[in-house]
């Protein structure tokens, strides 16, 4: 009799971290398996706990364990497996249900909970396979204790009606500190996970239902015995001739790429406009991103090419996302989707539009500063900062797409600080009229320039479309017209807080906005590092009600990295907005995971913090290489090294080399060589995740930079906007990391870090 086997996404895991000469036998056990069942070598029995879950054997020491799903029309059973571990961890009172909210199997995992939550709760676990001589089993009485649940406020049914696993519940509702909850909840299914966290984390039982029960919850009744309509349900992984490359390639990448169940909806839902996803970092905003990209693509006819735009602000982070929607999306997919950053797609469509002779080479906005800065002192400008007359070009002139003087005379600057008289608004666009004039000269434009002109091409391109629709014409009907009809179905930005106007404007036009599912953006502005602010609505965009939704846990920063991050960016005196006009918090915001306690220390020179960095990194090494043998695992691209500025990645690198740890820097094409670990400047890790990081060199002066202390009293606001964005740019760094994080200094600390240091104790 032959079966199909599947993996539980649990036992999925307990894969990643086995050694290889186990993985190679779970294949061949596999194949064993699916042939017949119940050949006298696998030795499959029941456990005497739940008749529902079997056992049979991988090796002499590992164990697969097991649980039928039912019968498929060709007579075919269906096995999925449930966990992989280690003979001595089988107990016969694990068990496999039915979740009466999402109506998944779940498996509660009873083997990897503490013995002293087990004490608590009277729970005794009973090897399923002792040894030849086994001392009598003591029946543990439940330990009373003077300390307070920790979820004394809640009853077995509200955890029940949550989705808490039943076997679970007397267990939960009995610790009594982090510490065992974190031992009970280590095993536990994802939504019972959830829903225990956000309340130990302070959310109430409405928020607890309306962001984690909610949008898992299926809108039928449910069978709780039906296995076969339950595994329907559940993400499993076809056990095949690919899944041995998917496990092998180990479960930080799988990580990086894991939608979590309360998330998915939002990825699949049908929309009939725009969408926005907002939450501080690792709430999973890009990677609800990259399934929504899945998700559409699966949508389109066969042989569609590229109607998809998947964008970003940032060369390196378009790579990234390439490379993680390759791991998620079947390759014959990836043809119907265009993976660029912004600027690249805003070059192409200038490029489109532009003959061969007349194109210009772009230039960075510090070298476009650098040009300012010479215009202004051959002219003997005194009266005019260079930075905020560019500002002003960049974010006012460009980003509203001021056409003439009198149009600037009346256009409204928000947000940009120091008011301006009418003489001083036509003194600006003189000094400006005259510096566009020099660029042109030397057949240069900034990237700003290029993404007002590609807006605009659109926008005409778009108004030719309507315009053709009015008339009566299709899309594709007009010989001879390169206007065809909209360049994209579907467009979906992640990052979306560090576009410029003229982007949106771009990428409005790109796509039909009588359509549904048109846009869907994933940002948060905590994390704006560039000084561009927009209103969505007024560019076009309009996002209402439901298709604006706020994440708040977080899946990837631990507690005791997000308390510290949330102390960087949650200044009282710093206010961030909503992408709209709108303000936007961090309220809320929490973690599920534990991790170790950041460090922070201070060091009398660069030489002393370098070799501090240096024996920081070797132990982590070692801890993510594991204790040796064969079951060594490579730490390369899990662990980074960020700093404050471009000069300091050169001496990091040369002195991290001379320490025998090899390096590759963070460009804006990704990681440049294979060295182990990954170094860059701040802006450089924006999207990027890493297991554990080191940040470098947060010293006075350095971030926030020196300079801007001569606006602290002459343009109040302009300061106020450097601060933000220093802190921005910190958050973000500080919440890269996974489970490590070390931050460290020279002199003095950063006044971003120096309250957050000592409250650290260090």
């Amino acid at each position: 009799m032959t079966a199909r086997l599947s993996l539980y996404r649990k036992a999925e895991q307990e894969l990643y971290k086995l050694d290889r000469a186990v993985k190679a036998q779970f294949y061949d056990f596999s194949h064993m398996f699916r042939a017949n069942p119940d050949q006298p070598g696998l030795d499959l029995k029941k456990l005497k706990g739940d008749s529902r879950i079997y056992r049979a054997k991988i090796n002499q020491s590992y164990r697969a364990l097991l649980t039928p799903v039912g019968v498929d029309p060709d007579n075919t059973q269906h096995w999925l497996v449930i966990a992989v571990r280690h003979r001595k961890d089988v107990y016969d009172e694990l068990q496999v249900a039915v979740n009466r909210v999402t109506g998944e199997i779940e498996f509660v995992d009873l083997a990897v909970v503490g013995s002293s939550a087990l004490r608590r709760a009277g729970i005794t676990l009973t090897p399923a396979e002792p040894e030849a001589i086994t001392p009598p089993v003591e029946q543990i009485e439940p330990v009373p204790t003077a300390e307070p649940p920790l979820l004394a406020a809640y009853s077995a049914e509200q955890l029940r009606e949550l989705g808490v696993a039943e076997q679970l519940i007397d267990l939960v509702l009995a610790v009594t500190s982090d510490t065992e909850l974190d031992e009970v909840l280590d095993g536990a299914p994802m939504l019972s996970k959830d829903v225990i966290y956000g309340l130990a984390s302070g959310m109430g039982l409405d928020e607890v239902r309306q962001e984690v029960t909610a949008p898992v919850k299926v809108d039928e009744d449910l069978d709780l015995t039906d296995f076969a309509a339950a595994v329907t349900r559940t993400k499993v992984t076809t056990v095949d001739k690919n899944v041995q490359a998917k496990i092998d390639e180990g479960d930080f990448r799988a990580w990086k790429v894991f939608l979590h169940p309360t998330q998915e909806r939002l990825a699949n839902h049908h929309y009939k406009g725009p969408v926005r996803i907002s939450g501080g970092p690792g709430t999973g905003k890009t990677i609800v991103a990259l399934h929504r990209v899945n998700h559409l693509a699966r949508q389109l006819p066969p042989g569609t090419d590229k109607p998809i735009l998947l964008t970003t602000f940032t060369m390196n982070l378009a790579a990234d996302l390439q490379l993680r929607l390759a791991s998620l999306v079947d390759p014959d997919l990836m043809a119907r989707v265009d993976v660029t950053h912004i600027d690249q797609l805003a070059a192409r469509v200038v490029g489109e539009n532009t003959a061969q002779r007349q194109r210009k080479q772009r230039i960075t906005d510090q070298v476009a500063l650098t040009e300012l800065r010479q215009l202004l002192a051959e002219l003997d400008e005194q009266r005019w900062d260079a930075e905020f007359l560019l500002d002003e070009w960049e974010q006012v002139i460009l980003g509203q797409s001021v056409p003439s003087r009198s149009d600037y005379f009346q256009v409204r600057r928000a947000g940009r600080g120091r008011s301006l008289t009418r003489p001083e608004r036509s003194q600006a666009w003189k000094l400006i009229e005259q510096f566009t004039a020099r660029l042109d000269k030397l057949g240069v434009e900034t990237w700003g320039q290029a993404a007002e002109r590609a807006a605009r091409y659109e926008m005409d391109r778009a108004a030719a479309v309507e315009a053709r629709r009015a008339a009566g014409t299709s899309d594709g009907e007009s010989s001879g017209s390169r206007h065809l009809g909209y360049r994209y179905q579907h467009v979906v930005v992640d990052e979306a807080q560090d576009l410029r106007a003229s982007h949106w404007k771009m990428l409005r036009a790109m796509v039909d906005p009588n359509q549904p599912n048109d846009m869907f953006i994933a940002g948060d502005t905590h994390q704006r590092i560039y000084d561009h602010q927009v209103a969505l609505g007024a560019l076009g965009i309009n996002i209402r009600g439901r298709r604006s939704t706020r994440l708040t846990l977080s899946y990837r920063t631990t507690r005791e990295i997000l308390a510290r991050a949330l102390l960087v960016a949650d200044d009282k005196d710093v206010t961030y907005d909503d992408l709209n006009d709108g303000t936007d918090d961090l309220a809320g915001y929490r973690s599920i995971l534990h991790g170790p306690r950041p460090t922070f220390a201070g060091y009398g020179s660069w030489d002393e913090e370098l070799a501090g960095l240096a024996s920081t990194l070797s132990t982590w090494r070692e801890e993510i290489a594991g204790d040796g043998g064969s079951t060594r695992r490579d730490p390369a691209g899990h662990i980074a090294v960020c700093v404050t500025d471009r000069e300091r990645v050169g001496q990091v690198m040369a002195f991290l080399t001379t320490a025998n740890i090899t390096c590759a820097e963070l460009t804006k094409d990704g990681p440049s060589g294979d060295g182990e670990v990954h170094v860059g400047t701040m802006h450089r890790f924006k999207g990027l995740e890493y297991q554990k990081l080191a940040i470098v060199g947060v010293n006075q002066g350095a971030i926030p930079r020196a300079g801007i202390e001569r606006y602290r009293h002459d343009d109040p606001t302009r300061y106020e906007r450097e601060v933000r964005k220093a802190r921005s740019l910190l958050f973000v760094a500080v919440t890269r990391a996974r489970d490590g994080l070390a931050v460290s200094w020279n002199g003095s600390p950063s006044q971003l870090i120096a309250g957050i240091a000592e409250s650290s104790g260090e």
